[in-house]
């Protein structure tokens, strides 16, 4: 890859639910786990049934893959020597009505105070990635350049369609939880990041928000790196399947940023339609129809996946990701993803099934 060709770097930060082996409900271990492995960048999350990590400035799927690869293995195998599973879903398909114990720091105790009842049994866990920006404008732009396809990232990574003992009906039941929070969804159109900040910086001061980095839109300007942070995907039951969304996101952002440099014009997303196709991927997942980002009407999720191979595939190439990610697609378009992976499992095998599911992972 020349220097003309280099693709932005990118960083993925992966959550994990700590389930217990016998039960599958949510049981606390994370302080066990984290003393454990002092040099895997494992870290609390808002419960002390959670993990997270997350990797180091990558350049390349095998840096990244290579990084989450190995906390996985590591950590699920000190789960189990404390009798719990290290579980890659979105939420837990079990005990999400009992209060979890909040990480007692600072920030946490916080946000369990100004948020209240919504974040008590709050067991989301997600995937992250953050993509660098040349700077805060342009990133602001990359954002709306995007929106029209993130709903496809949504069904694509959607995998919580268990909650409370029962099938949910959607394939990211995870995502519709997360449209509580005052700032939630897909941002507005911003002009530029100035405007973008007033915004934030107004919720803040209205009480809304407890400060700028709890900010929770679908993506984000980071608080802390020149980036811009998608939030939108559930937890994924393999690095793999983690790292080959994050490259597609990355992609998304490559070119938008190649649009936004030339001065290429662009028609913003509705933000009522947008947020329907949304909710639509949300339910459907992979497994019937999305609204297809070219004519905002439905599409086989099939077709809608061959578009996105089609707007994404040159600077795929040019990162060296493009045979990667097409494997990827042909794999989600063959199981349907990884919501229908565990609803197979939950219907043939129960908590026993989706425990076995999550466990594999980090074999």
């Amino acid at each position: 890859m020349t220097e003309a060709k280099r693709a932005p770097r990118f960083g993925v930060e992966e959550e994990f639910l700590l389930l217990d082996a016998e039960t599958g409900r949510p049981r606390d271990g994370s302080d066990a786990i984290i003393a454990a492995l002092p040099e895997l960048r494992a870290e609390h999350e808002f419960f002390h049934s959670q993990l997270e990590t997350a990797t180091p400035i990558c350049d390349t799927a095998d840096e990244a893959i290579g990084s989450l690869r190995e906390f996985r293995v590591a950590a699920s195998r000190e789960a189990r020597r404390n009798g719990l599973v290290l579980s890659g879903a979105g939420l837990p398909p079990l005990g999400g009505e009992i209060p979890g114990t909040v990480v007692d720091t600072k920030r946490y105790v916080d946000i369990n105070r100004t948020m209240r009842g919504m974040v008590s049994r709050y067991y989301s866990t997600g995937t992250h990635v953050h993509v660098e920006v040349p700077s805060r404008d342009a990133g602001i732009d990359a954002v709306a350049r995007i929106a029209p396809w993130t709903p496809l990232l949504i069904a694509l990574t959607a995998n919580s369609p268990v909650w409370l003992g029962d099938e949910t009906g959607y394939a990211s039941w995870r995502y519709l939880s997360l449209q509580q929070w005052p700032s939630s969804g897909y941002p507005p159109h911003f002009a530029s990041a100035e405007e973008y900040d007033r915004v934030v910086d107004g919720l803040v001061d209205a009480g809304a928000l407890l400060d700028r980095a709890l900010v929770n839109w679908s993506i984000r300007l980071s608080a802390k790196f020149p980036t811009i942070e998608i939030r939108l995907a559930d937890a994924q039951l393999s690095s793999e399947e983690a790292v080959a969304y994050a490259l597609i996101y990355r992609a998304l952002v490559a070119r938008a940023l190649r649009e936004g440099a030339a001065g290429t014009e662009f028609e913003p997303a509705q933000p009522d339609i947008l947020r329907g196709a949304s909710w639509l991927a949300a339910r459907n997942g992979l497994a019937s129809e999305l609204v297809d980002p070219r004519t905002w009407r439905p599409g086989a999720a099939a077709e809608v996946l061959d578009a996105l191979l089609d707007h994404v595939g040159e600077d795929l190439s040019d990162a060296g990701d493009l045979a990667r990610v097409e494997g990827y697609l042909a794999a989600r378009k063959r199981d349907g993803g990884p919501a229908e992976r565990q609803l197979a499992a939950w219907r043939a095998g129960g908590i026993a099934g989706l425990l076995g599911v999550y466990d594999a992972a980090g074999d």
